[in-house]
C-alpha cells in the first residue's frame, strides 16, 4: 500500500493555513508606534501588554483542557471568532477620546490574549491526531518543517507590507504611480495594517470552519489516563475540563521526559523573546538607522525558511540530549557576542538567537507530541504555552528591576540619552551569565530526572 502524504490530509493542510492566517499580523512592524499614534501613552502601552500576557497565562491551560473535552475544532473556531472581534476593535478604535480609546484597546488586548490561549495547543493537537489516524505520525517533523517555512514567508510579507502601508508618503507615492491621486495622512494610513489583519482574521475563521473534528485515539500503554478522560461530547462541563487540566499536569510531573522537554523550551524561549523585545534599542546602539528596523525584522524571519529543515535533520540524526547541548552552546556564544555591541554586525547574533528559538520550538513539538496521549495533547501543549508566558513575564520584571538598580548606581555620572545608552549596554552583559546559570540548573535537573532513562539518548 502506497504511503499517504501528510499534506494530502485535510486537517494537516488547514492547520498550516491556520498558522499562516492567525500569525500574519500586518501591524507587528509598527506595533509600538501604532498604539502611540492612536493617542495612547507609552505607560498605557506597557500596561496593556501586561494585560495581554496576564490573559494568556490565565486562560492558557484551561483552554487546552476545553479543547480536549469539547473538541479542538470548536475551540479553534472560537479563537478565530475572538480574533475577528479583537481586530475589529483595533481597526475601528476612536481617536480623540482618551478614556474610550483606552477601553477599546484594553478589550483588544484581553481578546488577543484569549485568542492566543484558545489557539495554543488545539491547532497542533487536531493536526497531529489527524496525521496519526490517516497517515503516519512519524511524518510530523515534515509537517512542522513545511508549516514553519510557509509561516515565515508569510510573516516576511506581512512585515514589509504592514510597514509600507503605514507610511502615508509611501502610500501616496504608490498611488501616484497608479494615477490614483491619493493624498492620505497618517490619521488614515495608521488603520491600514489593522484592517489588513482584520481580513486575515476572516480567513482564519473560514479555515477553522473547514476543519473536521478527530476523536483522539486511546494509547493502550498509558494506564494513567485509562477511564480518566471523558469522550468528547456536546455539553461537556467546565468541571471536566479543569479535572483534565490537573490530570495532565500530574502526568507531566510523573513523566520525566515530558517535564524536561517543557523546561528546555522555557530555558531558550524566555531569554530570546526578551532580547527580541529589546531589539530596536539594541539596533540603535550598534549604529543601525531606524528605517532599517522593519527590514531587519523581515530578514530575521528568513531564518524560518531553512531552520526547520536543519532542525528536522538534527532530530533524525542526533539524540535530544545532543540537540539541547548544541543549542545551549550556540546560545551562550551568541549572548556573549551581543554583549560586545559590534557596530552593524551585531545583528548577526540576533539572527542566530532567533534561529535558536525556532529550533527549540521545533524540537519540543517533535518530541513532546510523540510521547503524549492523544486525549490530553492540547492540554499538555497548553502547559508549554503557560510556562513560556509565565517565564517571559518573570524575566521582564527581573529586567525592569535590573535597569532600576543600574540607573541608581550611575546616578549623577551621566544624564539623558547617554545615561540610558550606558545602562542598556551594561544590562545586556548580564544576559549570558543569567543564561549560563539557568542552563546549569536545567541540566542538573535533567540529569536527576532522567537518571536510568533512555528516551533522551534515542535518535529520531
Amino acid at each position: 500500500m502506497a504511503a499517504v502524504s501528510p499534506f494530502s490530509i485535510r486537517n494537516v493542510r488547514l492547520f498550516i493555513a491556520f498558522r499562516i492566517f492567525f500569525n500574519a499580523r500586518f501591524y507587528y512592524p509598527v506595533f509600538t508606534i501604532l498604539f502611540l499614534d492612536y493617542g495612547l501613552t507609552i505607560e498605557s502601552f506597557a500596561v496593556l501588554n501586561a494585560v495581554w500576557a496576564g490573559t494568556i497565562v490565565l486562560f492558557e491551560v484551561p483552554s487546552g483542557a476545553l479543547a480536549d473535552v469539547m473538541g479542538r475544532r470548536n475551540l479553534l473556531v472560537t479563537a478565530a471568532v475572538i480574533m475577528v472581534a479583537e481586530m475589529a476593535l483595533l481597526t475601528f478604535a476612536p481617536r480623540g477620546e482618551p478614556l474610550l480609546l483606552l477601553i477599546f484597546f484594553t478589550a483588544n488586548r484581553i481578546l488577543s490574549g484569549a485568542a492566543e490561549a484558545a489557539a495554543s495547543g488545539a491547532d497542533e493537537a487536531i493536526a497531529y491526531d489527524s496525521l496519526a489516524r490517516e497517515g503516519d505520525a512519524k511524518d510530523w517533523g515534515k509537517v512542522l518543517e513545511r508549516q514553519m517555512r510557509l509561516q515565515s514567508a508569510a510573516f516576511i510579507l506581512s512585515m514589509l507590507i504592514g510597514a509600507a502601508v503605514y507610511d502615508p508618503q509611501m502610500v501616496n507615492r504608490i498611488g501616484g504611480w497608479l494615477n490614483l491621486g491619493l493624498n492620505l495622512t497618517q490619521e488614515t494610513t495608521l488603520r491600514f495594517p489593522p484592517f489588513l489583519t482584520l481580513l486575515m482574521s476572516l480567513m482564519t475563521l473560514a479555515t477553522t470552519l473547514m476543519m473536521v473534528e478527530v476523536p483522539p485515539q486511546k494509547k493502550e500503554e498509558d494506564p494513567d489516563f485509562a477511564g480518566a478522560i471523558p469522550e468528547q461530547k456536546s455539553g461537556t462541563s467546565f468541571k471536566e475540563a479543569f479535572a483534565l487540566t490537573f490530570k495532565a499536569g500530574r502526568w507531566i510531573l510523573k513523566t520525566p521526559f515530558a517535564l524536561v522537554l517543557i523546561l528546555s523550551g522555557l530555558l531558550f524561549d524566555h531569554i530570546v523573546r526578551m532580547l527580541l523585545t529589546l531589539s530596536s534599542e539594541y539596533y540603535r546602539i550598534i549604529d543601525l538607522p531606524e528605517a532599517t528596523f522593519g527590514i531587519i525584522g523581515s530578514g530575521l524571519s528568513v531564518a524560518g525558511l531553512f531552520v526547520p529543515w536543519i532542525s528536522m535533520k538534527l532530530a533524525e540524526k542526533h539524540t535530544p540530549l545532543f540537540n539541547l547541548l548544541l543549542l545551549t552552546v550556540i546560545t551562550i556564544g551568541s549572548l556573549f557576542g551581543m554583549a560586545m555591541f559590534i557596530s552593524h554586525y551585531g545583528v548577526l547574533f540576533m539572527l542566530v538567537l532567533f534561529s535558536v528559538m525556532l529550533m527549540a520550538n521545533f524540537f519540543l513539538s517533535h518530541y513532546l507530541n510523540r510521547i503524549t496521549d492523544a486525549r490530553q495533547r492540547a492540554t499538555v501543549l497548553s502547559f508549554r504555552g503557560l510556562s513560556y508566558n509565565l517565564a517571559y513575564g518573570i524575566v521582564g520584571l527581573l529586567y525592569a528591576w535590573l535597569m532600576a538598580a543600574l540607573r541608581e548606581g550611575r546616578s549623577g555620572a551621566l544624564s539623558g540619552q547617554a545615561l540610558e545608552n550606558g545602562i542598556f549596554r551594561e544590562s545586556i552583559t548580564f544576559f549570558p551569565w543569567y543564561f549560563m546559570a539557568a542552563a546549569i540548573l536545567f541540566f542538573g535537573l535533567f540529569a536527576y530526572l532522567m537518571r536510568g532513562a533512555r528516551q533522551h539518548r534515542q535518535k529520531g
